[in-house]
């Protein structure tokens, strides 16, 4: 890539011109998702009311994009010419590649296809004003900086998921998320339309899923772990018509965007299930669930059930052409079959070993059915229990274990892991953030992210298609929180499945972010700007402790306190880490021009007499929980007490864990405490007791305190004297059936151990 080496070039040709008139200053708006190759070249392009075009009706799609968008933005009106050409380059190897040259005389796009040349104007559009995005340009020319750019994508599934059940949202705000997905090159809209809460599509041939499903009686307030659970008492519901999706498809096809649809099943179909009882495997009335969670009701396999499915593909492929139907397959509690005499029959019938393969035989119908259609499905990673479909794709959402186990089987596999994707956890330790599920997935970490495991061969890693990136919306009831909760982690993950790792760097991105945030502005997108927070981190050598401040963006500067006063452009200014022999408050801020930019940073260091001191563990925390290492346990701070996602709290799913802290000589302590996260409603479960062992063989059993809060806190008091303590921690076990994440190992979520 020669995108570093042009810049002295640019910078030389922008002061030229902004000196002889400043309406002739070029524009460089830095392209994301990165091209694969580009070069900068000395001198610029004027496009003007004077500019003609000329494409092939191969092109048309590209090309009237590019003429209805300059036309739009400003007041220019395009004539036919060779100014801006298309042409056809048969020699470009993918669909989707192009090459743009601008040079003084002309812009010309080639491509293979159609797509090819959809892309190309993509990054063209990135390198005009951003006035042309809502119409606010009014120069009389455009300075377009001469450039070669060669490009093609790295995967071809790049995608972006919007879960609609929920919470639904209006058709011009789909058409909004589509154009986004466009002018980042993504090629790929899952549209999850049918939830416990709410069934979306309109089915005619069943009027109930209309007048019953789409609707609910009211909605949960506040976060699902807040007790008690508190509801608004208000309807809550819609459903989108047959010509309000064949419209959205129509838009997202004229964009190259693959509309997928989401038909949930044997799980997360309540809401069928509340319009039509017998779909269930009790036949009793059911509601539409008010509240987010995983729901025992779920479709019972009987004919009944599979024609009613049969019918509602029919309507749903006429509506989506799309060559992938996805029928989820996640979260499907099995308390309902095991008690069910049809189901257990069925079991024998088909000599099916349990209810888990009775689940891939219920995939594997309706995979056969869609099959004879023409279509292919993809499921979450779930459908690998008890046996994978043959045909089917795999999603990987559990993590990288399902991706690997698919492509190994020869499976096609999209990597959707909750630790690099899903766009509904938090993206801030910011304090004020809006409410979301949980977890924490910064935009350094979304960028972090290859959608190809280590752990595949060359030939299996031909089987990932690429990455998606997941909005669940139980706690994002507006269009403004969707693009708030996206903006900008999809330019990451644009950037991760276009560009892929080797063409990447984080940095580079970053200064690319901020300058597209004048793009959002100007296309009233709701973004987060966390660009401008501050991160801390303790670094630890030997007896040595200091606390290390750095900011995303270059060319700042940190001011910061510890006597817990707000920092000013007249306070210490951040060189190095900050020495740390006591417990400390920590205040933080950047300014740019002395001016503060973003929301001033807080830090609490506790100090306490294991804080530095070496710590191991027996077993690994999981790799999307790893917080800040186990040093992170004894480093002094305490994770939030809200979320079990940031860098303090470690996670532990299923596995029981031993600590073991060496004070690094005799030691007199009075006490150790820590504390468990508590939170169900994510699979989380607090032990119910601990162990703590201490020097000559002192064993302690301690109860934790465990009830409906939140967090479990646990202390231990006893004045001793030992060089070792350690903390033997039994996982919860089997989530047990009625309680959140039933039939599912639980999680253990672990804070700072402070001893004193």
């Amino acid at each position: 890539m020669q995108f570093k080496s042009s810049l002295v070039c640019l910078v030389f040709v922008s002061v030229i011109f902004s000196c002889s008139n400043k309406t002739l200053e070029p524009t460089l708006q830095q392209i994301i998702p990165i091209p694969l190759n580009q070069t900068m070249e000395p001198g610029y392009f004027i496009l003007s009311n004077d500019t003609g075009l000329n494409f092939e009706e191969e092109f048309s799609v590209a090309g009237n994009f590019l003429k209805d968008y300059i036309e739009s933005g400003s007041a220019f009106k395009l004539n036919q010419g060779n100014d801006i050409v298309f042409e056809k380059d048969e020699t470009i190897t993918t669909e989707e590649g192009y090459t743009l040259n601008v040079s003084s005389n002309r812009i010309l796009i080639k491509a293979k296809t159609g797509k090819g040349a959809f892309y190309a104007v993509q990054s063209l559009r990135q390198l005009f004003p951003v006035g042309l995005e809502n119409n606010s340009f009014s120069d009389a020319e455009i300075i377009v900086q001469n450039i070669s750019i060669q490009d093609e994508p790295k995967f071809v599934y790049r995608g972006m998921h919007l879960d609609v059940g929920r919470h639904m949202f209006s058709v011009n705000f789909i058409k909004k998320y589509i154009d986004a997905l466009a002018l980042l090159k993504m090629n790929t809209f899952h549209w999850h339309l049918t939830e416990d809460q709410g069934w979306r599509v309109e089915i005619k041939k069943y009027p109930k899923l209309q007048e019953i499903a789409a609707y609910r009686d009211e909605t949960l307030i506040g976060h699902y772990n807040t007790q008690p659970q508190k509801f608004d008492g208000k309807s809550y519901g819609g459903f989108y018509t047959q010509e309000e999706i064949k419209d959205v498809v129509a838009y997202a096809t004229a964009r190259f965007v693959t509309v997928i649809p989401e038909i949930e099943l044997p799980g997360h179909s309540q809401a069928a299930i509340a319009a039509y009882p017998e779909l269930g495997c009790t036949g009793k009335q059911v509601k539409v669930a008010t509240k987010g969670g995983v729901f025992e009701n779920i479709y019972c396999p009987k004919e009944e059930t599979f024609t009613f499915l049969e019918d509602v593909f029919d309507e749903v492929l006429e509506l989506f052409p799309s060559t992938y139907i996805h029928i989820g397959g996640d979260e499907a509690p099995k308390t309902r079959w095991k008690n069910c005499d049809h189901c257990q029959a069925l079991i024998k019938k088909e000599g099916l070993k349990d209810e888990h393969e009775l689940q891939s035989y219920f995939i594997s119908r309706i995979e056969k059915y869609l099959n004879s259609k023409g279509r292919q499905i993809i499921g979450w990673d779930e459908i690998l229990e008890g046996g994978l479909a043959p045909n089917a794709t795999v999603m990987s959402w559990r993590g990288f274990e399902g991706a690997i186990e698919a492509a190994k089987q020869g499976h096609d596999v999209i990597l959707t892991p909750g630790s690099h994707a899903y766009f509904d956890h938090y993206q801030s330790e910011n304090k004020d953030e809006p409410v979301a599920i949980g977890g924490f997935l910064p935009l350094e970490k979304v960028y972090s992210l290859n959608p190809i495991p280590d752990e595949l061969t060359e030939e299996e890693a031909k089987y990932v298609l690429g990455a998606q990136g997941n909005v669940w919306t139980e706690y994002i009831p507006t269009p403004e929180k969707v693009e708030y909760m996206v903006f900008p982690r999809i330019l990451a993950l644009a950037e991760v499945v276009w560009s892929g790792p080797e063409n990447r760097d984080y940095k580079e991105f970053v200064s690319r972010v901020e300058n597209f945030h004048k793009r959002m502005d100007a296309l009233d997108i709701n973004y987060a700007n966390h660009l401008y927070e501050i991160e801390g981190n303790m670094v630890i050598d030997g007896n040595e402790a200091v606390y290390e401040l750095k900011t995303a963006t270059a060319g700042k500067e940190i001011h910061y306190t510890l006597d817990g006063s707000e920092p000013t452009i007249n306070s210490e200014i951040y060189k190095t880490g900050i020495p740390i022999t006591k417990s400390e408050n920590i205040k933080a801020i950047i300014f740019a021009n002395e001016k503060p930019l973003g929301t001033t940073y807080n830090q609490t260091i506790n100090w306490h007499k294991a804080l530095g001191h070496k710590i191991t563990l027996d077993v690994h925390p999981h790799h999307a929980y790893t917080g800040s290492g186990s040093g992170g346990l004894v480093n002094g701070i305490s994770g939030s007490n809200e979320r079990y996602g940031d860098k303090e709290w470690l996670g532990f799913w299923g596995e029981d864990v031993e600590i073991t802290i060496d004070l690094g000589a005799e030691t007199d302590i009075s006490s150790i405490s820590t504390r468990f996260h508590n939170g169900n409603g994510q699979w989380i479960y607090a032990p119910e007791k601990i162990e703590i062992e201490l020097d000559n063989n002192q064993i302690f059993e301690v109860d934790v305190p465990t009830s409906e809060s939140l967090l479990a806190p646990v202390s231990f008091e006893q004045q001793a004297t030992t060089q070792f303590i350690k903390l033997r921690i039994s996982n919860y076990g089997i989530i047990p059936e009625g309680k959140q994440g039933a039939g599912n190992p639980a999680w253990t979520f672990i804070d700072e151990i402070i001893v004193n």
